[in-house]
């Protein structure tokens, strides 16, 4: 809108005023008619202007205008993370040096984020970055890319399509023996648990047959990140079927749920990824819960709808740093 239009608008707006205050009625009315005329007119010029400018932020979105010459910004989880150590081992950013030992070659570049949560927040608030979060979690604030040309659904990670897939484990130390750990185990592996996390966009099974020995006591349920949200609803539901029990839920990382589970820091820890030879031989049991695909997202700015596994990992060790080295 023009300045001289407001201006325009006030001083109409300040004589009409004046005129009723020497009680002139009929000025005082053409004033405020004037007044109004000015002030519809303005409304309409600032309608058009806002449609004006909303037509042409629709337009730059269709055109898909974005600068494929900005450097990557590269999001990755923490060390402890299980999906980092199922992301890193699957798109081969985990490598073995000269003594045979896996080294995770992420590069030094990436900002860390603790949480599936920090990762879909980084990544939604700048359009050049690039992480990788639950298949579970997805959200409209980020978009999905598709990997090899396979899309991240749960249905193809259930038939094998989709290769970013890991499990989401419950870890106990040994056998559980816990009567309330061992009931809420069972409600979890049941139909109605399995259906809970079908429902939530994971990989559950058909489930065993459960009837609740409506044990009393309290547990703590702590470790992934990505495991937790699935975790919770199974509590919140379980308390229906047995009110006698009470869980904790801590959300840390898989590492320290494995670790939570083995030294009775935690009842049942999570972790969303396999157990390693070193916690196995230490004890550590897991039950598969469901299957979780790991989506790579980027911003929805982003015009890059496509990368295989390759160019993900070039992206996460650092040889890709431009968004054109990948188109």
């Amino acid at each position: 809108m023009k300045r001289t239009s407001v201006v325009a608008s006030v001083l109409a707006a300040t004589m009409a005023l004046s005129l009723a205050a020497c009680g002139s009625s009929t000025t005082a009315s053409s004033g405020e008619a004037s007044s109004t005329a000015d002030s519809t007119a303005a409304s309409s010029e600032a309608t058009a202007a806002s449609s004006e400018a909303t037509a042409e932020s629709t337009a730059a979105e269709a055109t898909g205008d974005f600068d494929t010459d900005q450097d990557i910004t590269v999001i990755s989880r923490e060390d402890g993370s299980g999906t980092r150590g199922a992301f890193i081992e699957l798109t081969g950013v985990e490598e073995a040096n000269d003594a045979g030992e896996k080294v995770d070659m992420t590069t030094e570049a990436a900002a860390i984020q603790s949480s599936t949560n920090g990762v879909m927040t980084a990544v939604a608030n700048d359009e050049t970055a690039i992480g990788y979060i639950s298949l579970g979690s997805l959200n409209d604030t980020v978009k999905a890319v598709t990997v090899d040309g396979v899309e991240a659904t749960s249905e193809n990670v259930s038939n094998g399509s989709y290769t970013l897939a890991r499990p989401f484990n419950i870890v106990t130390n040994g056998e559980a023996t816990d009567p309330v750990a061992v009931d809420f185990i069972a409600y979890c592996m049941s139909p109605d648990g399995q259906a809970l996390a079908t429902e939530d966009g994971y990989i559950g099974g058909e489930g065993t047959e459960y009837t609740s020995t409506q044990p009393s006591g309290s547990i703590t349920v702590g470790g992934s990140s990505s495991v937790s949200p699935l975790m919770e609803k199974l509590i919140e539901a379980y308390k229906t079927v047995n009110p006698n029990a009470t869980i904790e839920l801590l959300t840390t990382d898989s590492t320290i749920g494995v670790s939570g589970a083995l030294d009775g820091t935690y009842t049942i820890g999570m972790a969303s990824r396999e157990l390693k030879d070193t916690e196995t031989a230490e004890g550590a049991q897991a039950t598969v819960l469901a299957m979780d695909g790991i989506a790579v997202v980027v911003n929805p700015a982003n015009t890059v709808a496509n990368l295989s596994v390759d160019q993900i990992k070039s992206i996460y060790t650092g040889e890709a740093t431009v968004w054109s080295d990948v188109q």
